[in-house]
């Protein structure tokens, strides 16, 4: 059997997409070009017009950018991908390619900060308006609705508080108002949560967390259909440029390869982690959706195969000590990225949060005394005993 259709999600990270050369390589090739030779006049000619498929100009088509496109598409359960330099670059083509000057979008209050700042300082600049709502609030969504609203835009689980939005719920609220629904799958990843299988109509990605999986690369990608994002997002793709290189490609490929397995230990880690964090008295409050504590917890039992790597917490003693805690720490990093293999630790308030202001990080939920935590693959022995330094 070799119906691609027919193959789960581990099989599918290690060979959807491939496409050997005449050199019969087993691992993926790195087409490291700017540009492609043709035949002839003719053929240079269809391949411009698109009366012929092929590679034209590695700014929106090359071979290795290709593979990783058709394997996550495939992982995702989409049509298209469009592969990008970074996860913000994946938004804005996004928003770029679909939305235009007099159109509204309504956006989860629980979003990066930079995505924040991206609506509200640039896209303005555009005509582009932006309201922000509860995440977990269908009324609070269906009130912000205008008549030129366009875009749903939200992220689930949420950073840093991992609250879980309702797709099905939302998508139907999108459908019922002809608007595109969003969702920014970063923290789960196909191999945790599927939104378009749900109802949503594209998936953000930014390649740089779990699918790479290791720090390596920057990167990002949009998930879809044809039209919305085989034509209009790939549009906007090789007009603008922002291009995700081939070497950058094949590093996601293969963090893509280990994926599932790779996951399924973060989660494991995160929630013994998220239950002895829960138990301690410095601690007042655990965000992870694995904890019955957790106010979506049986959402995210419905919606997700895992609760995810990435925690958060509340400490007593606000950000002094928040900011002693993480200043006790040997082992983990102190650094804002996540998704690594290497546990990360960071104060969002000062750092991812830090560009909001206070009255957007109230609004957020984001206090003084919270920490993130993104889990890695370290034995969660070692982790505990790195953040008892502290606590």
């Amino acid at each position: 059997m070799n119906d691609i259709d027919d193959w789960a999600l581990e099989t599918l990270a290690v060979r959807a997409g491939l496409a050997r050369t005449k050199e019969g390589e087993h691992s993926e090739a790195i087409f490291p070009t700017s540009s492609y030779v043709f035949e002839s006049a003719a053929h240079a000619a269809a391949r411009f017009a698109g009366d012929e498929a092929g590679n034209i100009y590695s700014r929106f088509t090359n071979p290795t950018v290709r593979i990783f496109e058709q394997r996550l598409a495939a992982l995702e359960g989409g049509e298209s991908c469009v592969a990008t330099a970074s996860g913000m670059s994946a938004i804005l083509s996004t928003c770029a390619a679909l939305l235009q000057a007099g159109d509204h979008i309504v956006s989860s209050r629980s979003i990066f900060g930079t995505t924040t700042v991206l609506f509200n300082k640039y896209l303005t600049r555009l005509g582009i308006d932006t309201s922000y709502v509860s995440l977990t609030d269908l009324s609070d969504w269906q009130q912000a609705i205008k008549p030129n609203t366009k875009m749903l835009f939200l992220e689930t689980p949420s950073n840093p508080l991992t609250e879980v939005a309702d797709i099905i719920a939302l998508s139907n609220l999108a459908k019922q108002h002809d608007c595109l629904l969003v969702v920014d799958n970063c923290f789960c990843t196909p191999a945790l949560q599927r939104p378009l299988t749900l109802g949503a109509d594209i998936v953000i990605h930014s390649a740089t967390k779990y699918l790479d999986g290791q720090g390596r690369c920057i990167g990002g990608a949009v998930v879809g259909n044809s039209k919305l994002v085989g034509e209009d997002v790939f549009g906007f793709l090789r007009t603008a440029g922002p291009t995700m290189s081939p070497f950058n490609a094949w590093v996601f490929l293969k963090g893509l390869e280990t994926l599932a397995l790779r996951m399924k230990a973060h989660c494991d880690n995160a929630q013994q982690l998220a239950e002895f964090l829960e138990a301690h008295p410095s601690v007042t409050k655990v965000y992870y959706p694995g904890l019955k504590s957790h106010a979506q917890h049986a959402l995210a039992v419905r919606q997700q195969s895992g609760f995810g790597g990435v925690l958060s917490f509340d400490v007593k003693g606000g950000k002094d000590a928040a900011w002693k805690l993480i200043d006790a720490t040997k082992l983990l990093s102190i650094t804002a990225n996540l998704g690594d293999t290497k546990s990360t630790i960071t104060h969002p308030a000062t750092t991812t949060h830090g560009r909001l202001s206070d009255e957007e990080r109230q609004q957020a939920g984001i206090g003084d005394g919270l920490l993130r935590i993104s889990v890695g693959l370290e034995n969660v022995k070692d982790i505990k005993n790195d953040l008892l330094r502290g606590l």
